[in-house]
């Protein structure tokens, strides 16, 4: 069994200070290009991954036993990753692959929500997770008691894209380093009122209507108030470490901001203008001795996907014939 996962795009967290008794309230957008993982029972535990995604599936499958007595004899094999710490979103993507493939190796009727719970995602947002089951640009509730809600989800524009930038820079903060922060950010309820404001009646509206300069416009100033929780943790709104790149997204594309710890940043662009912000972007980079990946990050609005090894073999067998 094979699951692909998309990547996370983290646009911000709304209210640290639970205002109105919810704290955080995230947004998020999923994007092609996350996990693959092979996922078959065996005789052993047996896993193919790099560094800390080993450390994700092992802690996966032993709280799917937990559980559910699910076992621990699996053989995984991790094909492709979204690169740790970086600010995509790979943990959560990870684990829930692995719970993925093992409720349906074992035909439990389990929903994404309740693997999520299993696994103690979702503490401080549930963007990662309703990116891995719907795909889409999502809004979550707030945490108040578990997991928080989703409460708006609607497909991106397939002729919207994201220049994503991921330069060669200390990762963003480890969930362990980042408790103490989430524990301790008390935030302010008047930006918290305005970001509020601007997504309800600026960035909705804007993706309702297709509307992709109003969009940026709401984007851009609800990173930067994002990032006024935060100040205290990362230098300034932003990570001053990435402030080169973010002075030629805010100059190039519709909307910019920096995706959860960074340090990847993004710039809102029309799909079709990828070769050429491409192109300027590297000149740019190469100008200010900046060493980094430049991207296409393009919308997923269907979440993972599971295929099954007779439905792989079917398409596999196919595409020779063809």
């Amino acid at each position: 069994m094979i699951i692909r996962t998309p990547r996370r795009l983290h646009l911000g967290l709304i209210d640290p200070a639970a205002t109105f008794g919810r704290r955080f309230g995230s947004l998020g957008v999923a994007l092609e290009g996350g996990y693959e993982v092979k996922i078959i029972e065996g005789e052993a535990m047996e896993i193919a991954a790099e560094g800390e995604d080993r450390k994700t599936i092992e802690f996966a499958i032993k709280r799917m036993n937990s559980a559910y007595e699910t076992g621990v004899n699996y053989i995984v094999e991790v094909r492709k990753a979204i690169p740790r710490h970086v600010g995509l979103g790979s943990t959560t993507q990870l684990s829930l692959a692995v719970a993925t493939g093992i409720a349906r190796l074992k035909n439990l009727n389990v929903s994404v929500e309740e693997l999520a719970r299993i696994l103690g995602r979702g503490k401080n947002g549930g963007a990662g997770i309703y990116s891995f089951a719907y795909g889409g640009f999502v809004i979550d509730g707030g945490v108040r008691d578990g997991l928080p809600p989703l409460i708006f989800r609607e497909d991106f524009p397939e002729e919207w894209a994201f220049l994503l930038v991921i330069p060669e820079l200390k990762p963003g903060l480890d969930e362990e380093e980042e408790k103490p922060v989430m524990a301790g950010v008390v935030g302010r309820a008047d930006v918290a009122m305005e970001i509020s404001h601007r997504v309800l009646l600026g960035l909705l509206p804007a993706l309702r209507e297709r509307d992709v300069k109003t969009f940026g416009e709401h984007l851009s100033a609800i990173q930067r108030l994002v990032g006024k929780h935060f100040e205290p943790y990362q230098g300034g709104e932003f990570r001053e470490d990435v402030k080169l790149i973010l002075d030629f997204l805010a100059e190039k594309t519709y909307g910019c901001g920096q995706s959860s710890w960074g340090p990847t940043v993004y710039g809102l662009i029309l799909r079709n203008d990828f070769q050429r912000l491409n192109a300027e972007a590297h000149d740019y980079l190469r100008e200010h001795g900046i060493r980094a990946k430049v991207e296409l990050g393009l919308p997923n609005n269907a979440g993972a996907e599971v295929i099954g090894d007779s439905a792989f073999l079917e398409r596999l067998i196919k595409s020779v014939g063809g």
